[in-house]
This record gives C-alpha cells, sequence and structure tokens, in this order.
C-alpha cells in the first residue's frame, strides 16, 4: 500500500505541468496579458499563466509584450499614458499592480517576464520594484521569474527571496552553466530543445527544471511530455491539457 502510493506520488510529481502564454486569451473575451487571460487561465486549473513586464518612463510597472503598443514606447512612456490604452477585448493595459491584485484571487502560479530593456540600470530598477511589490502584496510564494536578460536573470536571483525560481530564456547557456549562476532552470524555445535534447537529462541531473516555449503543435506537446519536461509554455492550454490525460 505505502509503496503504491509511493509510485503515485512520484507520478504525479512527474506530470508535465501546463503554463498558458500570456494567460489563456485563445477564448472569447479574452486578450493577450489581459486580466481576463489570467482569469480564464485560472478557471481551467493551469499551473502557470504567463505575462510580460515593463517599467515605464516614470517607473511605474505595466503589463504588455512588445515593446511599442498602439504607437506608445513602454519604456519611455508615463505609466498612466500606458495603462489608459486599450487592449483588443476592451479592457486597459494593465499596470503590473492591478495584475497581482487579481492575482491574489487565484490559484494559478504567476510567471513574471521581464522583458530586456535598453540599458542594465533600468533593468535593476524594474527587478527592485517587481521583488517590492511581490513582498507588499503577499505574492512571494506565488511567483517564478523569466527573462531574456542575464543581467536581469542575476539581480532576480540577487534580490528575489532564496529559493524563488528564476528561468533563463534565451537558449545558449548549458544547463551547468544556469546552475553555477544559481538559475532554477531553463526555459528555453522549441528550436533549442530540439537541437540539444540531452540538456533535459542535464537539467534533471542537476536538479534543475525544464520549461519549453511556445508549444502549440500537438506532435510537438507529446515529444516533450515523452521527454518528462517539467513545464511547457502553450498558447493551447486546453489542448496541452487533453493531451496530457492521454499519459
Amino acid at each position: 500500500m505505502a509503496s503504491a502510493l509511493l509510485m503515485a506520488a512520484c507520478c504525479m510529481q512527474a506530470q508535465t505541468k501546463v503554463i498558458a502564454h500570456r494567460g489563456f486569451w485563445k477564448t472569447p473575451g479574452s486578450s493577450q496579458n489581459s486580466i481576463s487571460s489570467l482569469l480564464k487561465a485560472d478557471s481551467i486549473g493551469c499551473y502557470g499563466s504567463e505575462f510580460d513586464v515593463w517599467i515605464a518612463k516614470d517607473n511605474k510597472l505595466v503589463v504588455n509584450h512588445d515593446p511599442v503598443y498602439k504607437m506608445r514606447p513602454m519604456e519611455y512612456s508615463k505609466g498612466d499614458a500606458l495603462t489608459g490604452l486599450k487592449l483588443s477585448n476592451g479592457e486597459n493595459l494593465p499596470s503590473l499592480e492591478q495584475y497581482l491584485e487579481t492575482g491574489k484571487n487565484c490559484k494559478t502560479q504567476l510567471i513574471l517576464e521581464l522583458k530586456a530593456h535598453s540599458n542594465k540600470k533600468r533593468e535593476t530598477k524594474a527587478v527592485q520594484g517587481i521583488v517590492a511589490m511581490v513582498k507588499k502584496m503577499g505574492l512571494e510564494n506565488r511567483m517564478e521569474y523569466i527573462t531574456f536578460s542575464l543581467h536581469a536573470m542575476k539581480e532576480f536571483i540577487r534580490l528575489a527571496p532564496a529559493g524563488t525560481p528564476v528561468y533563463y530564456l534565451n537558449g545558449e547557456l548549458s544547463p551547468k552553466e544556469l546552475k553555477e549562476l544559481g538559475a532554477a532552470g531553463l526555459d528555453y524555445h522549441m528550436g533549442v530543445i530540439k537541437k540539444h535534447p540531452e540538456w533535459i537529462k542535464e537539467a534533471h541531473d542537476l536538479g534543475l527544471k525544464v520549461n519549453v516555449w511556445t508549444v502549440d503543435e500537438v506532435e510537438d506537446m507529446k515529444w516533450l511530455i515523452e521527454q518528462k519536461v517539467d513545464f511547457i509554455t502553450t498558447n493551447e492550454p486546453v489542448i496541452l491539457q487533453e493531451e496530457l490525460k492521454k499519459f
């Protein structure tokens, strides 16, 4: 009985988890990086909802993917000008504070991607602001941080509470190099993982986690599940959930 329970626990722990890329937005009434996309990702039971963050000219933190939205550059506009912009579903572009306030009432993990900014000083300022806001809101155990910027990754590792998961997106560092830097694992594009499938086992042997993005094709999902990656980031979370039921 005890051994059966242990086996069941191991299987549960090993199953690949679903992260909704920019939230669950491919559904009526939603939009990428919107409050609705977070709520909808939570409503379908995603492990995590990924979203993108910029620091505006006046240090306000806002949620958006592109460096320019409706002719407003994220880094060089005032925060209120950005949060006054409308998304495709009619919602306003959210501030990080608004997004996290909503997240407090959700169960899904908050997978925050800090976008690579124009200089290291601004990235450090952003990391400081993010870590402080998360602490103030009592969300430290709900956050995971990802970034393409090596500097920002190092700053999250330095400033976030010990043990906070921090992942690197860019794809050029081996699991061993990431381990030495203190990262929780790798969060690499499907093309990188196809080129270096050995990195999955290498990462796991080092105690690191493996996330792969952005995976929307069923055959890719199946292959990654078979490889026992820890997380898959997708624009098609419902399809991925259905595939996981087959394993």
